[in-house]
This record gives C-alpha cells, structure tokens and sequence, in this order.
C-alpha cells in the first residue's frame, strides 16, 4: 500500500521507461509513487541458471498479462523460402496463415529488461527521418543531437561495453568498459565475413566486460534469456531502480495492476486526478497525482489508455510495429561451442541504415548468436528426428556444432497492424485485455527475404555444412521489440505525445517507453533509446516546473 494519498508524480511500469523517469523526478525533488503490476525478483534466489535442469525452466514468469489476437494474414506463397522449420519437426507451420504465438514481455520489478540480452544501442540518426528521407513511418519530432548526451549518461549508468565506435553513430565519449572478446565460434563467423567483404563489429551491451557498478565482471555462461543471477548485466532493477529508492521519494508498489487513469476536467481543461489500481488480492485502490507517467510497453500502454477512455484523436493503439525476425542455424565440422559467450557478441551494421537500394526503405542488422542452440536439451528437440540408441549417438556426436545468424529489421506501420481491447475478453480483474492485430508489409517481407540469402551465404562461408533450423515472422508472430501505439510528433491531429512526451490531449500525463516510437529503427535494440528518452523527459518536465 502506498504511504501516502496523493504523490507529485505517480509512474505505471517499472521498466526502461518507466523507472528512470522516476529516478530522475526523485532526485530532483519530486515525491514519486512508482506502480508495479508484477513482482520483484531476487537475482541470487530466483533465476535458475545454477540448477542442473535449468534449459527446461526458462525465465520464471510470476504474472503473465492476458492478451488477445485479432485476425491473421495469410501468407504468401512466394515467400514459402522463408518458412519456419527445423530438421526434427519439419514445417512448423504447415498452415496458409501467419500464426501468432506471444508478446514476449516480463512483468515485474525491472519490466522486459530482466530477460532481454542485453543489446545497448543507439538509434541510427538516419531512423529518426524516414519521413524525410522515404516518405514512410513518420519523422521523430527530436533528432539523434537530443539524445547524445542522455545516451551517454544511461551507458554509464548500466555499464555498456562497447568498441571504438559504431559506424554513423558519433560519440562525445567512448563506451564506459571496452567491448568483449568473440566468443571461438564468432571469429569463425568473422573468417566468413571477410571472406564476402562484410565488416563484423563487437556489439555493445549493457554487460559488463570488466569489474563496474560494485559488481563482477560477466562470467559467459550465455543465460541472459533466463535472468541473470549475477547482477552483471544492465536490467532496469539493479541499475535505475536502486539509484531511485536511494534518492528518498520514490516509492515502489508491486502486484499493483493499474485499472484505469482517473480523468477530470476543469474549464474546459482534461487533466490526469489519479490511478485506480488492483491489489494481489483484487482490492481496489486510487492514489492521486498531480502528474502521470504511463511506461507499459507498446501494448499494455494503449490498453490502460483505452480502458480509461483517453484517445480523443483515435491514434492511441495505431501505427503498431513489431519485431521482423530471422534465424539461421546450422552445423559445422568443428565443435565451435556456440553457447560460451554472451548471446549476441558482434553486429553486422553494414545494412542497418535506412536504404532504398535495398529492395526495402528500412534497415536490419545481423548477428552470430547461439540461437536456440544452448544446451543438450534444445539440441535434441529441435536437430535430430529419431529415437533410442541412434538418437543418442547422432545427438553426441554433433553437441556443441551448431551456429547461427540472426537478423532484426525495420518494421514500417500499416493500417491493418494496431493494438486495440477486446471487450470481450477480460483478465482476472474482469478488466478487458489488449488486442493484438499485426500484418507484414510488403518491405518486411522483402527485408527477411534479404536477411535469410545474407545469412545462409555467411554459414556457407564460415564453412557450415548444413542448415538445420529456420525460424522467421514471416509465419508466425513473436514479438520482443514493439513501438509506436502513442506516436510522439509536434502536430496534435498526428501523434499521440509531444516531444517532451506529454499527452496532447490531457497535458499532465505522459507517455515513456517504446509507444512513443515514430519508427523502429533497422534492428537496433530499443531500450537504451527509450531509457534516453525517459531522462529527457523528467529533466523538460522538472525544468518547467521549475520555471513556474
């Protein structure tokens, strides 16, 4: 229960968002209650990467958000090359429509970023202009020049190792810690590039390569998915979430599901007067604010907003964008051990900027990474097909021989991709649940059609025998990355928030996660941008209260 019955600030999610814009407003004075619909995990009890069943246990979800799906594209059959299999299965599937599978999102203490790999990247300057530049998506209302500064500021706070530089993004200081060393089966990969001209580039990542932040150095066991029990990799809660309960005034509730955002009006005037929120136990509670912040995520920020009947120009849950992706994996001669390491260790950047020639507007990166090739078990449920004494001999005989390329790529917004509610369909607080509908494009499916030949000619390259597995969204929707369902934008009748992230049609509320996207970026990560954004925020709002 909260301390108190009225806050300066009241925050709805304690994600990338979520949690510095509370930080900051905390230290700059503000008293600030932060509501959490999920639980706080302990690193050191919680994730099972010390156990000895650890691949069968996955992340351990303790609330899982109910959503819905709305209707499913049927697939073209022209892209039938890039369809889901692998060799033990066969076509997963076997369907003429895209199936969806699930929002990959964590609820809890720290939001996604508890299960994400850690990727760190800046925003291509070129992505902010796609309007400008393609006549697509929409421009940001705030360039790559904004950001600089608060980019900065957030890697050295989650302590992101990175190299000299990554092409296009100029810096104003290095990386806080020097970038890993590639894994063995990397600089396989590496070979393979420099033989087709390709430029392999350490990646950068909130995991930490050197002793930072009180905390030991990474230990390679390339469990991120799985939460990591040694504080070493950058998530919102041992990062932003101690710095904002050492400031004093920032309050945090967990198991507090918001409800609905209470709305009233005074001379004409909407403003944001409190949150109803449920309890573990299902009790109703209302705590006022004098400001809002909603840091939900792309999807359960448009449905608390919906819920609470805020959507006065009718774009809250349009221009949806998801996450296009394609993995590649196959065997190679050489035990190459793909899972020692971090997950995504090094990046193709080479088509990552927006680009025309391309066959598409948008841009995709391309990486090694294990894959799903992480342990004994997924080996065997996803590259042999048999039983009993072969079975054994063949998964012996190639353990540790996988590898892989990965890509993510822009996703361009269309009429047919949003995330509305379905009144219908109601969670355990009879509350009606989010509505995912997502369509590709023609530019994504050009885009994955690109990825799957460049990653396919890499492994040929990097002596790879074999392909044993392709998984793409092409057929099936699974989403990581989402952005865009409250655009950010300088013109009301266009985009949900302004620049400083401030609804524009209830002016003491805003918006600070992925939502406020005006484009997804050409497979760049999206949580060091959002946490960027977030800080942004909180100074222009404490900045005008200041001034009166």
């Amino acid at each position: 229960m909260p301390q108190k019955k009225k806050y300066d600030c009241i925050v709805i999610g304690s994600g990338a968002g979520g949690a510095p814009f509370a930080w900051r407003l905390a230290l700059k004075g503000m008293d600030v209650l932060l509501l959490e619909a999920g639980p706080r995990y302990d690193p050191y009890k919680d994730y099972a990467l010390d156990k000895v069943d650890w691949e069968t246990k996955g992340f351990p979800y303790r609330t899982r958000i109910k959503y819905a799906f709305g209707d499913s594209q049927t697939l073209d059959n022209k892209y039938n090359n890039i369809k889901s299999w692998n060799k033990a299965s066969g076509t997963l599937n076997r369907s003429d429509k895209r199936k969806y599978l699930e929002y990959q999102m964590v609820s809890g203490v720290g939001g996604t970023t508890l299960h994400f790999q850690g990727e760190a990247h800046r925003l291509h300057p070129s992505a902010f202009r796609m309007r400008t530049l393609f006549g697509v998506a929409e421009d940001w209302p705030i360039g790559y020049d904004d950001l600089e500064p608060y980019y900065l500021e957030v890697e050295k706070i989650i302590g992101v190792a990175g190299p000299s530089g990554i092409p296009s993004r100029k810096r104003s200081e290095p990386y806080p810690l020097p970038a890993h060393k590639l894994s063995y089966a990397s600089q396989v990969i590496e070979n393979g590039c420099k033989k087709l001209g390709v430029e392999l580039l350490p990646n950068s990542v909130a995991i930490l390569s050197q002793a930072y932040r009180d905390t030991a150095p990474c230990n390679y066991c390339n469990g991120c998915a799985w939460g990591c029990p040694r504080k070493d990799k950058g998530t919102v809660d041992v990062t932003f979430v101690p710095l904002a309960e050492k400031s004093g005034r920032c309050e945090i509730v967990t198991n507090a599901f918001a409800r609905r955002i209470e709305v009233e009006k005074k001379r004409g005037v909407k403003r944001a007067k409190g949150v109803f929120y449920y309890d573990k136990s299902g009790k109703e509670h209302f705590v006022e604010g004098a400001y809002v912040a909603v840091a939900c995520g792309a999807v359960e920020t448009p449905r608390l907003l919906l819920n609470s009947g805020i959507n006065q120009n009718g774009l809250v849950g349009k221009n949806f964008m998801e996450t296009t992706y394609y993995l590649a994996v196959a065997f190679h001669p050489k035990r190459l051990d793909a899972y020692r390491g971090i997950p995504i260790d090094s990046v193709i950047w080479k088509w990552n900027e927006p680009n025309s020639k391309q066959g598409s507007h948008g841009g995709f990166r391309l990486f090694p990474t294990a894959g799903s090739a992480v342990g004994p078990v997924n080996y065997a449920l996803r590259y042999y097909d048999g039983w009993g004494e072969e079975f054994v001999k063949n998964a012996e005989k190639w353990f540790g021989h996988a590898m892989a390329i990965g890509g993510i790529g822009e996703f361009l917004p269309n009429k047919d991709t949003f995330v509305t509610v379905d009144e219908k369909v109601k969670d355990q607080f009879d509350v009606p649940v989010a509505k995912i509908q997502s369509f590709l494009g023609e530019s994504e499916l050009k885009t994955l059609d690109f990825m799957a030949k460049t990653s396919k000619e890499i492994l040929k390259a990097s002596g790879a025998d074999e392909i044993v597995e392709e998984f793409s969204t092409y057929d099936f929707f699974n989403a990581s990355h989402v952005f865009g369902t409250c655009r950010m934008g300088k013109d009301p009748a266009k985009s949900v928030v302004g620049s400083d992230l401030r609804s524009h049609e209830i002016g003491n509320l805003f918006v600070t996660d992925a939502s406020v996207f005006p484009s997804s970026g050409g497979g760049d990560a999206p949580s060091l941008t959002i946490e960027a954004l977030s800080l942004r925020a909180a100074d222009l709002l404490a900045d005008k209260i200041k001034k009166g």
